[in-house]
């Protein structure tokens, strides 16, 4: 009863605002052909159909979004009624993915707020809610005001329970609700509201941001492999610096990479130039992998281990601990082992034969841009080689021989230390 009396309290404080079309920038020429389908068909079937979070705090800030969700108060049975190519998803709630091809729209029906029957754990963790409400309910179900715009298909207005509109014009991300409840219910939101902040250049309220450095720790209770989407989502989206400083200034980065932490004394440099680099792949265009920054993240905590264990034991305990909290997919876990172990070798470059398969490999990129940023960042070991590949990689064939026939087999022993 408590519950139920508390919920409408809430509902009973929102402002609802209808921002009509003349008054916002959304044009359906932002929206995607296959989203206006799916709208489109809600509606003539009667129902309630909106677009809403990120697609429309997007188009409102000028942006081009890539994916289009949709809130309705049609049920998943209803949505895959409506569309042979709709498939029904997920445990802790349930959705509708409408396939076109490869572009899936999703599909959620409006949830109610902290419905008596949600699943929580003894951290305050929900794990399964399962209840349909109204878009009133389903407002107070959003995690940041900007994140709770509802752009309807009915007459194309903005509809704004929560003020959004007023936060994204002053560039302040606000949760929903109270911050402390609202973290523990989901911990990630924490996360999310440093990837936001960093992509908009927005700045985190002070009632939201000040729970973050008590309640980090929470994260160890979010699955790990969740945490590796996330961790995607942080640092591949062309935002990953400013990320990473927030990180480290919220306490977050910790969370994920603990190892890691004990070493940005040593290792701030190299990291911030990994992901500058990897900033401007995003930007223009380019591919980036997940195992190239996880191989930046644990360099130095694998060159602390070195000095106990056998390189390759020492891999195999680094990447064993990290996958506690990030669950990376073993695929990528057998590039970062690649890019890690090239290192040497390519470091040693002990005959014509052995320089020219290395420069054969398919990894051999990767540990070659791993190498340049060791190098560009200070790491005394790294410099001498990586100057000898950048010239072997520039040159032309002939060159590339006579360089390779020239060369001084690599004797020594390698070091141990942590490279500053």
């Amino acid at each position: 009863m408590l519950k139920k009396l508390f919920r409408w309290v809430r509902k009973d404080k929102l402002k609802l605002i209808v921002v009509p079309r003349a008054k916002h920038n959304i044009s359906r020429d932002d929206i995607s052909a296959n989203a206006l389908k799916v709208l489109y068909r809600l509606h003539r079937a009667g129902f309630s159909a909106y677009l809403v979070g990120g697609c429309i705090r997007d188009i409102l800030l000028g942006h081009h979004p890539k994916d289009f969700d949709i809130a309705t108060n049609a049920s998943p049975e209803q949505i895959k009624d409506l569309f042979s190519n709709c498939r029904l998803i997920g445990r802790r709630f349930r959705l509708a993915h409408v396939h076109f091809g490869r572009d899936i729209i999703e599909v959620a029906t409006f949830r109610s707020y902290h419905a008596a029957s949600a699943v929580q754990n003894v951290h305050g963790m929900i794990l399964q809610d399962n209840v349909y409400g109204t878009i009133e309910e389903d407002v107070l179900r959003r995690d940041f005001t900007v994140n709770a715009l509802y752009y309807n298909i009915a007459d194309f207005s903005v509809v704004d329970f929560v003020s959004g509109m007023r936060d994204l014009h002053n560039k302040e991300l606000k949760l929903i609700g109270d911050p402390q409840v609202r973290y523990r219910e989901d911990p990630v939101r924490m996360l999310r509201a440093i990837r936001f902040a960093a992509k908009l250049g927005f700045s985190i309220a002070p009632q939201s941001s000040k729970p973050i450095h008590a309640l980090g720790k929470l994260l160890a209770n979010v699955p790990a492999a969740r945490l590796f989407e996330e961790y995607s989502k942080l640092f591949l989206t062309g935002y990953a610096l400013a990320t990473f400083k927030m990180l480290c200034e919220y306490g977050l980065f910790k969370q994920l990479f603990p190892r890691t932490d004990k070493f940005l004394s040593h290792s701030s440099l190299f990291i911030e130039n990994a992901l500058r680099n990897t900033d401007a792949r995003v930007i223009a265009g380019k591919s980036v992998a997940p195992s190239f920054l996880l191989a930046v993240f644990s360099w130095h905590p694998l060159l602390e281990q070195a000095k106990s264990l056998e390189y390759n034991d020492a891999m195999d305990r680094v990447l064993s601990e990290q996958q506690r909290v990030l669950a990376v997919p073993r695929r990528f876990l057998g590039m970062v082992r690649d890019v890690w172990e090239l290192q040497m070798r390519l470091e040693r470059r002990r005959s014509t034969r052995h320089v020219e398969s290395l420069y054969a490999l398919s990894k051999f990129r990767a540990a070659y841009d791993f190498l340049l940023l060791r190098a560009e960042s200070g790491d005394i070991q790294a410099i001498p080689a990586a100057k000898w590949w950048q010239t072997y990689v520039a040159a032309d064939d002939v060159t590339k021989i006579k360089l390779a026939a020239n060369i001084k087999p690599f004797n020594g022993k390698r070091k141990k230390s942590v490279s500053s």
